[in-house]
C-alpha cells in the first residue's frame, strides 16, 4: 500500500497522522532505507518502507463506514473478565489488530466495564488511551474537531448504557 503526502494514516503505536514526504534516510541500519514521514500531534515518525509497503500503518477509516461503527458503539457490550491480568491481555490482543473496529469494541466494552464498579487505575487509562486513538482517527475521517466526536461516542455509549445495562 502506497501514501503520499498529505494522507492521513494511522500509525499501531502513535495514532493518526499525515504522511509529509517519502524520504530515504540512514538510521539504524548501515545502508539508506526508504522512509515515511510521518507527522503525529508534536512529533515527527520515520517509518521504514518495504516490499510490502509501510508497516502497520494503514488508511484511515473512510468517512462513509463510520456508520457501521456508530451501531458497534451501541451495540451490545462483550463482557469481559474479572480478572484483571486476563482482561488486560484479552484486551492488548484485540488492540494487536489495529483495527478501528477493535478500537471501537475495546471503548465500548472497556466502558461497559465500568457501568457495575469504577474502572481500576490501569483500565481507566488504557480506556483514555483508546477512546482519544478512536476519537482523533473519527475526527480525521468525518473531518469535524475531536470534541464534536467525543460528545456523538459519549452519546451513543450512553444509547448502549440505557440498553444493555443489567
Amino acid at each position: 500500500m502506497e501514501f503520499d503526502a498529505g494522507d492521513y494514516v494511522v500509525h499501531p503505536s502513535y495514532g493518526v497522522g499525515s504522511i509529509l514526504r517519502l524520504e530515504e534516510k540512514r538510521l539504524a541500519e548501515t545502508e539508506m532505507r526508504l522512509y515515511y514521514v510521518l507527522a503525529v500531534e508534536n512529533s515527527t515518525v520515520w517509518v521504514p518502507v518495504n516490499s510490502t509497503g509501510a508497516i502497520g500503518l494503514r488508511r484511515v477509516t473512510p468517512k462513509q463506514e463510520l456508520e457501521q461503527y456508530r451501531r458497534i458503539l451501541k451495540s451490545k457490550p462483550t463482557v469481559l473478565d474479572r480478572d484483571h491480568h486476563k482482561r488486560r491481555l484479552e484486551i492488548n490482543e484485540r488492540l494487536k489488530r489495529g483495527s478501528f473496529l477493535a478500537l471501537c469494541e475495546v471503548t465500548r466494552d472497556l466502558t461497559a466495564h465500568g457501568w457495575h464498579k469504577p474502572l481500576n487505575d490501569v483500565d481507566a487509562s488504557m480506556l483514555h488511551k483508546v477512546r482519544d486513538n478512536l476519537c482523533r482517527e473519527w475526527a480525521a475521517s468525518e473531518g469535524v474537531t475531536v470534541a464534536d466526536v467525543a460528545r456523538e461516542v459519549d452519546d451513543l455509549l450512553h444509547v448502549a448504557q440505557e440498553a444493555y445495562k443489567a
